[in-house]
């Protein structure tokens, strides 16, 4: 009998399996699609997250993130807040480079890696171990993204009331013009401008409006007017972005990464997340105690959630997201200060 399953081999799911190799676990993924999967993503690691990884051993290739720059799209002027990483540089990675670069760090610490589909009618737990797809195991990680079919299955789902928000992302062959994550604010939507590489731009939008990726971007003039006229890959989309969830227990089951629950992508911390909660998994299910993994995954993401709530609500009303660029030009140490504490 294994001691963990993890249902999804993406990066949450490959992380959740690194710790546990490394805490000398019987772990193995069940992931039906060959590595790497791409899939829509900003693809801007925080210093946090870059930090994580290279404690697991992995340092995928990518362009070094010295910030984080706010400008405001409807302004003429321009007028931008900037704010320096102080705990060492970001990381702009693509997607498939960092999957890539989990799986070959899963490999080396003999972690299987299994093609298959988990059903999740299939799974079934009683006091001692969890069984899906054939597999036993002492506790099943469902990380399997953003819509979870096994957090559905479960009836961990809540319904969520707001307005939904989405995300596209396309790359462009163009040397970077900045060594900062830009965010371009307009009155409906962001634009997040990634540095990848010596030649790769990524452009990623957050919008409450489903529309195409080049509808959106007309509504940044001054940013589309610095790309190349055709991108140099297709359109990647994902949403409803925010997943409300009941609980991230159920049993002998734990979620993990988007599964967990996901308030929006505006802050970029997604992969950060992914891997302190798997670090607060493993830790949890070794010692089996699995119930003390949702007040886990609550400490380590308290801070993202306030203040990633709290600039979507502020989205939600149009005169107040104007005041964001503003405030945060005038009060430089405070958007410093916020950056760092994601960071």
């Amino acid at each position: 009998m294994l001691d963990l399953l993890i249902v999804g081999g993406g990066p949450a799911g490959l992380a959740t399996a690194i710790h546990a190799a490394r805490a000398g676990l019987d772990v193995a993924v069940a992931e039906p699609r060959p590595t790497p999967v791409d899939k829509a993503c900003g693809e801007g690691l925080m210093p946090g997250a870059v930090r994580a990884l290279a404690e697991l051993g992995i340092a995928p290739p990518g362009h070094p993130l010295r910030g984080i720059r706010y400008l405001d799209a409807e302004d003429d002027a321009r007028q931008h807040a900037e704010a320096g990483f102080r705990r060492g540089p970001g990381l702009g990675v693509r997607r498939t480079d960092l999957h890539a670069a989990l799986a070959r760090r899963a490999a080396e610490l003999g972690v299987p890696v299994h093609p298959v589909k988990v059903d999740p009618v299939t799974v079934r737990q009683d006091t001692g171990s969890v069984t899906a797809a054939g597999f036993t195991a002492r506790y099943l990680a469902a990380a399997d993204g953003l819509h979870s079919p096994v957090r559905r299955h479960l009836g961990l789902d809540l319904p969520d009331p707001r307005p939904s928000r989405y995300g596209l992302r396309r790359h462009f062959a163009i040397a970077p013009w900045t060594d900062h994550v830009e965010v371009h604010w307009s009155g409906r939507a962001e634009a997040y401008v990634t540095p990848l590489g010596p030649e790769l731009l990524g452009v990623a939008i957050l919008t409450g409006e489903r529309a195409p990726f080049d509808v959106q971007l007309a509504g940044f003039p001054s940013l589309a007017g610095r790309l190349p006229a055709h991108a140099s890959s297709a359109v990647r989309g994902a949403g409803p972005l925010r997943q409300r969830v009941r609980g991230r227990v159920a049993g002998r089951v734990l979620l993990v990464g988007d599964a967990a629950g996901y308030i929006d992508a505006l802050t970029g911390e997604g992969i950060s997340l992914a891997v302190a909660g798997a670090a607060q998994l493993v830790r949890c299910i070794r010692g089996d105690r699995p119930l003390d993994y949702e007040q886990a995954w609550r400490r380590a993401s308290r801070r993202h959630r306030l203040l990633t709530d709290t600039l979507v609500r502020l989205r939600a009303h149009p005169r107040l997201t104007h005041l964001i660029v503003p405030t945060a030009v005038r009060l430089p140490s405070l958007f410093t200060g916020l950056v760092n504490g994601l960071a």
